[in-house]
């Protein structure tokens, strides 16, 4: 305070005041002159030890200049004299810079009782929130904030970033409409909306926001990222590989688009490029996960099973996989220690087909002499419950499995026993076959057997994420149904669409209501002479019981049917209909067609000859 500062204070009241000095102190403070600003609240507090305002005014000059304890006391001791919001608020501030978040949040929360109505405190508190991991308690306090401030751009947008990381995207695009409303200059705030706007299926919408957030600011990589991978969705091949490429351009080492441009050259059969493309992903990032998978996948699909099993076991750290980690305390076998006279427990750990094609290795555990505790989700219990080696089958479930000292996953079998293309166990054949009884009961379903009996799948679980690939509308397959062969429906859960083609195809044997297990699918199985199905648990049942199977695959299949080939080696009984190009099932199906009329001709020309016996 200046001398002239200090008489026109004094004029005022007679005498210099504390909180006349703290006035002063403030202008000081505003006008930048932190020098006089502090020695005004020093003043102050000579005249009034306990002057709160000069108490919190000196904790601010504090903070300013980095002196955060300092700070942090200052503020306390003004809190004690009066607990305004406004200290509270500082001491939150300074708090909350030291990193002590969880003091913050109790201040912050504080000065909200005091101050209900302040909208950025709302959306303060809820950032904080947000930082500590309380992530819905957080969004509340952002819908609180837009409630009483509607147009709270910033409010909206937190509100919306939040809810798209907590994967409610309906409700984030609704906060990111108002933020887009009053903030349509930011590309970051459109690659978001994008993002949500393909999660809930509105892809035109998407592509628009992903393009307007690139006019704005073409300098983001992820938006590049983000509509690359919505031109892989809609097959825009070249525009999904120019949109990685810029990615790249723009962080040659973003690792999430190394992995999406290696899957894409995987999809489309471009091996060298994908290899390339992944051990390129790895240098950036050598332990992840995902590559790690990827990479597996592609070493699989090649034949290369040394390396592809030991690489596949990153499934486990892989949330989008789904696999759930059990947390046994007992050891898990790789193959690695001897198990004669142990009790080993083999569970699940994928779907239903995988379990059918592992449960191969369970007659091998059992010649090394351990007992085997088979636990397998409750369809598929009973259909390999009967495998040769099995002490006791169980059915997944959340109940403690009984008492085991080794376990192993099932699909962990072939890493435990080296499995190569040349060394893949019992492909002749492994499930029990069905009994006489079973299999008479649908024999007697079907009725006489006047003509070549082939089973049908045509589409698998809604749920799996190539099912868009692999699956089949029924109507597609109408080449097929004008066969001179009686077709028996295998399929479970008919989708809305197949539904009504179905209801008009009476030369369509459905009788699944009776198929209430794998077990019975294999009764039923054992009275035809055909399977046809896509790439389901159903091909692995037929191939399993050594039954014909004929597997309609995509252009880019599964890894297990690997590439270039009409056989499987995982499957003796199995026959491969491989699309030419993507997306290319008439090729198949006319393959198919040729095929069947010359079973179903040969077949007919048996029973001719067999009727011209003698009886």
């Amino acid at each position: 305070m200046n001398r002239r500062e200090r008489r026109a204070a004094a004029k005022q009241s007679g005498k210099v005041t504390p909180a006349a000095l703290c006035q002063a102190g403030f202008a000081h403070f505003q006008s930048g002159r932190i020098a006089e600003a502090e020695l005004c609240c020093r003043q102050a507090l000579t005249l009034d030890a306990q002057h709160a305002d000069a108490l919190h005014l000196l904790g601010v000059l504090c903070f300013q200049a980095q002196q955060h304890d300092a700070a942090a006391e200052w503020i306390g001791r003004a809190i004690k004299q009066a607990p305004k919001a406004e200290y509270l608020l500082s001491l939150a501030t300074v708090l909350e810079r030291q990193g002590h978040l969880e003091d913050a949040r109790q201040h912050y929360a504080k000065a909200l009782i005091l101050k209900p109505e302040d909208a950025g405190l709302w959306n303060h508190l809820g950032n904080l929130l947000w930082q500590l991991a309380h992530r819905d308690e957080a969004v509340l306090h952002f819908q609180q904030a837009l409630k009483l401030h509607p147009q709270y751009w910033e409010a909206a947008q937190n509100c919306g970033m939040l809810l798209l990381e907590l994967g409610r995207h309906a409700e984030a695009l609704k906060c990111l409409d108002i933020a887009a409303e009053l903030n349509p200059n930011s590309a970051a705030l459109y690659q978001m909306r994008g993002v949500c706007c393909a999660e809930v299926n509105r892809l035109e919408e998407a592509e628009a926001d992903y393009e307007r957030s690139i006019a704005l600011d073409p300098g983001l990589a992820e938006t590049h990222n983000n509509l690359g991978l919505l031109h892989w969705k809609w097959g825009r091949l070249e525009q999904a590989f120019a949109c990685f490429d810029r990615a790249l351009k723009l962080r040659p080492d973003f690792h999430a688009v190394l992995n999406n441009k290696g899957v894409v050259l995987l999809h489309l059969q471009l091996l060298d490029d994908a290899f390339a493309t992944f051990h390129r992903a790895l240098a950036v990032a050598p332990n992840d996960a995902q590559t790690l998978f990827y990479l597996a996948t592609l070493q699989l699909l090649t034949g290369d099973f040394d390396g592809g099993w030991l690489a596949r076991e990153a499934r486990w750290r892989l949330p989008s996989v789904g696999l759930v980690d059990r947390g046994f305390s007992q050891r898990l076998w790789l193959g690695d220690q001897p198990i004669a006279d142990k009790t080993i427990l083999l569970h699940s750990d994928e779907g239903l087909g995988d379990a059918i094609q592992f449960a191969r290795y369970v007659p091998m555990v059992a010649a090394l002499g351990a007992k085997i505790i088979l636990e397998v989700e409750p369809p598929i219990q009973q259909l390999l419950g009967g495998i040769t080696g099995i002490e006791k089958c169980i059915g997944r479930s959340p109940a403690k499995p009984p008492a085991f000292d080794l376990h192993c996953p099932l699909g962990t079998l072939p890493l435990a026993f080296g499995t190569r293309l040349d060394t893949i166990p019992f492909a002749q054949g492994y499930v029990p076959a069905p009994s006489t009884t079973r299999v008479q009961a649908w024999e007697n379903r079907l009725g006489p057997r006047n003509r070549f009996r082939v089973g049908l799948v045509w589409s698998g679980n809604p749920n799996h994420k190539n099912d868009h690939n692999r699956s089949i509308a029924l109507h597609t397959l109408a080449p097929l149904l004008d066969c001179d062969v009686r077709w028996i429906s295998l399929q479970k859960g008919v989708r809305d669409q197949d539904r009504a083609f179905l209801s008009e195809r009476p030369d369509i044997v459905d009788l699944t209501e009776h198929l209430t297990d794998f077990s019975e699918t294999a009764a039923l199985m054992g009275c035809l002479d055909l399977v046809i199905s896509v790439d389901t648990s159903v091909v692995h049942l037929a191939g399993a019981l050594g039954a014909p199977v004929w597997t309609l695959l995509p252009f880019n299949p599964d890894w297990r049917w690997l590439l270039n080939r009409s056989d499987s080696p995982w499957y003796r009984s199995m026959r491969l209909f491989r699309q030419p190009k993507r997306g290319d099932w008439t090729s198949v199906l006319d393959d198919v067609r040729r095929e069947l009329d010359g079973m179903a001709s040969a077949w007919r020309s048996r029973q001719h000859r067999a009727s011209l016996l003698p009886a």
